[in-house]
């Protein structure tokens, strides 16, 4: 009997990542199931093919899908003028850019001269007065008491008066210029801080792009299956054998001849080739019993004439002629 032959290795890898691409091709189509809320809506539509070389150099073409994200109405309008409200200030931002290089191109000092000059102008129109006031009231003091002008007495007191005027036009000037320079710094600083802000609200946000849906459900193992039916195919064709041979002996040994007329016989289904070309079939005889395996006696009989023998008036073959043909 012919052994079963072997499948081919190239053919049945080709075949398998035919079944997991199109696996694939089917779950991925699966998954992307359209979404529809009050807010957005989601849908899936194949807007094409991409072509790619497989392992075996072999040029593929798969489905390419794109997924269109969509706003309601209401929604919509909301995002239209946001972004036309942050465009907007992308063009304010542009001009007063101009505006902060130029601030920022002249030289920042603080604590200048002028402003020193302007200081003392407006202090003392205040102070002079009522320093003025309070000497005349010192000098009356110092006389009354006795304090003759040009003394030691007298000296130190209108010493320390001085002391005292020049203190307090230097605490003025000193107050007043970090009055100034905070002014001048908070001038300076407007017109960068207006355009960080302008700049920060007019940012594109990053896109939000959806997830491609993912495969899930493993490939069918059509290589394993090849391997297992031809597994399968040379086991069955072993135990035909075995049977068929040892069918044969028990006969030749008994002397005996066994009925092969295919009017004796039901359930009939081929099952395999001997090395002669003589088909092999499983069956049951019309009186009942297991399931046997062996020939058609008309078969035998165009090739062996001297293997098939009339019993009864129905034909019976030696097989262990029927086997040596």
């Amino acid at each position: 009997m012919n052994q079963p032959e072997a499948p081919d290795p190239m053919q049945t890898a080709l075949t398998q990542q035919a079944m997991n691409t199109s696996t694939a091709n089917q779950q991925q189509a699966t998954n992307m199931v359209n979404q529809s809320t009050p807010d957005y809506s989601l849908t899936y539509d194949q807007t094409g093919t991409r072509t790619y070389v497989d392992g075996f150099g072999r040029t593929q073409t798969v489905p390419e899908y794109t997924a269109t994200q969509k706003l309601s109405d209401v929604n919509q309008g909301i995002y239209d003028s946001s972004k036309q409200a942050q465009g907007n200030m992308a063009s304010t931002a542009s001009m007063l850019s101009a505006n902060a290089q130029s601030a920022l191109s002249n030289p920042f000092k603080l604590g200048n001269e002028e402003t020193e000059a302007r200081l003392y102008e407006l202090g003392s129109k205040r102070l002079d007065p009522q320093f003025a006031q309070n000497e005349e009231a010192l000098r009356a003091r110092l006389a009354n008491s006795g304090i003759q002008a040009g003394s030691d007495a007298w000296n130190r007191e209108m010493a320390s008066f001085s002391q005292g005027r020049n203190d307090a036009y230097n605490s003025l000037l000193l107050n007043g210029r970090q009055l100034a320079d905070q002014e001048l710094s908070t001038e300076r600083n407007s017109s960068l801080n207006e355009l960080n802000a302008l700049l920060t609200g007019s940012q594109i946000a990053a896109p939000n792009y959806v997830n491609t849906p993912q495969t899930q459900v493993a490939g069918v193992d059509y290589a394993g299956q090849v391997q297992n039916q031809y597994n399968q195919q040379v086991a069955s064709n072993n135990a035909m054998m075995g049977g068929l041979f040892g069918l044969g002996g028990d006969i030749l040994g008994a002397g005996v001849t066994k009925y092969s007329d295919p009017r004796l016989k039901r359930d009939v289904r081929r099952v395999g080739t001997l090395g002669n070309g003589l088909p092999v079939y499983a069956y049951r005889y019309v009186w009942g019993g297991p399931v046997e395996i062996g020939v058609m006696a008309d078969e035998v009989e165009a090739v062996r004439p001297d293997a098939v023998h009339e019993v009864g008036g129905f034909k019976a073959v030696d097989y262990a002629k029927a086997v040596e043909a």
